[in-house]
């Protein structure tokens, strides 16, 4: 193929992608590699720098990491191109680093993203063979990377998808790009790159369409994938799903009520809005089953996964965002709180109140703060309309707040004495009374 071909066929191929999504901005997931490279020069020929906004996260993982950024800016700034680059903090979590790395970069992407933006991706056939060999060698289902999904408030796609990773470097060779590498690509210890270096090497030696082969076993996956979908979304119509204060949760009799393979599958595809996690492999499905569906009533089982995390209490099943909790600070107050402005707390959630005359918490001195604190154990509560006081640890299981949010429930003190518990209730003896100016807080945990 020659160089005037090969760009009129990944002009094409980028315009059919892009005539199916239109947007009046493009956003474009810039590392500085070749892929990403080639994606951002194609889209300057043919949009023109104007609706283009080039995103790069910096890791911090490789001591080249500050060479890259700079790096994508030049290239950018060379184009006309607008770039945010962003830094992120990488903590490697139970699923490892490369997992964890993902989250930090698509927290950045969905910060970035608006109302009907559109953010481009420069995965290739390649990719696609190593993404759909990891997910059957870790049991999930054989499907590779979709072509395009929401994200946030706006969608993401990949135009590059079926385009080989050799034609993309025959592009950059022509066009003499400068892209940067990633040492780390070349480290085997990664799953991925041992993949791409030895497994797929191996694979085109003995069968030289095997990147062909394995691209046409994803695309029939997401076609499988999608029935799997459409038929958990049927059956999560009939398990009285619901938000919670974090995160959302489902029947578990109804859940346990289906066949198995159906259960599976629901599981597989249930996530919180907004959600950008890898779905549940095989193990840790068989974990969901084992420890906790399987556990006694009163367990307080926990199962992880990238995507997030599966609890049970009572007779449902909770779904909350990935690593919540995990990050608790020793941090238990008290903190001021005048009830006119919003108070942040460690974990993020946030307290705050509306006014309610005759109603909630009874103003005493207009103007003096409150102050807030978490549990420290043994604080004794009265609510209005219960018959006698008795330990906030009662109290609390008696109103159903769930295990995980009861060290966390925000204690509103008024002179050192307990006068309302978060949004669940407020103390007999602090009550508004009719004609009385009063506050009703409103006790707000973030869903990520």
């Amino acid at each position: 193929m020659d160089a005037a071909a090969e760009v009129t066929d990944l002009d094409a191929v980028l315009a059919a992608a892009l005539a199916a999504l239109p947007a009046s901005r493009i956003l474009i997931a810039y590392s500085g590699g070749m892929d990403s490279h080639v994606l951002l020069h194609l889209l300057w020929r043919r949009q023109g720098p104007a609706p283009l906004l080039a995103v790069h996260v910096n890791h911090g993982l490789s001591p080249q990491a500050n060479h890259w950024e700079t790096h994508c800016r030049r290239v950018c700034d060379t184009l006309g191109i607008a770039c945010h680059t962003e830094r992120a903090t990488v903590t490697p979590g139970s699923q490892g680093l490369e997992a964890s790395a993902r989250a930090a970069r698509y927290a950045v992407f969905e910060s970035q993203l608006q109302d009907g933006d559109l953010l481009v991706f420069g995965h290739h056939a390649d990719d696609q063979a190593e993404t759909l060999l990891y997910r059957l060698l870790r049991g999930g289902v054989p499907a590779g990377m979709p072509v395009t999904r929401s994200l946030g408030r706006g969608r993401l796609l990949r135009p590059l998808l079926d385009i080989p990773r050799a034609v993309l470097r025959a592009y950059a060779e022509r066009q003499r790009l400068d892209w940067v590498e990633d040492e780390s690509n070349a480290h085997l210890d990664f799953d991925r790159n041992y993949l791409r270096h030895r497994v797929l090497p191996t694979l085109t030696a003995r069968w030289p369409d095997a990147v062909a082969r394995l691209q046409r076993v994803a695309t029939q996956g997401r076609a499988t994938a999608e029935l799997g979908r459409d038929l958990a979304a049927i059956d999560l119509a009939g398990l009285d799903e619901r938000p919670e204060r974090v995160g959302r949760s489902l029947s578990l009799a109804g859940l346990t009520a289906l066949a198995t393979h159906r259960q599976r599958n629901l599981l597989r595809h249930w996530q919180l809005p907004g959600a950008t996690g890898q779905e549940p492999g095989a193990r840790r499905l068989d974990s969901l089953f084992r420890d906790l569906i399987g556990a006694a009533p009163d367990a307080a089982p926990l199962v992880e996964w990238s995507g997030g995390q599966w609890r049970r209490f009572r007779d449902r099943l909770y779904l909350l965002p990935a690593h919540w909790g995990a990050t608790s600070s020793h941090d238990r107050g008290p903190w001021l709180w005048s009830p006119e402005m919003p108070l942040e707390l460690p974990d993020g959630a946030h307290l705050r109140a509306r006014p309610a005359p005759g109603r909630g918490l009874r103003v005493t001195v207009p103007g003096v703060p409150l102050s807030v604190r978490y549990r420290h154990g043994g604080e004794r509560v009265h609510p209005l309309g219960r018959g006698a006081s008795n330990t906030l640890k009662k109290v609390l299981l008696e109103r159903g707040l769930e295990p995980w949010l009861r060290d966390r429930v925000p204690l509103i003190e008024r002179d050192g004495e307990l006068v309302a518990v978060g949004d669940l209730f407020v103390c007999q003896s602090a009550v508004a009374r009719v004609g009385e100016p009063g506050w009703l807080p409103e006790w707000c945990c973030p869903l990520r």
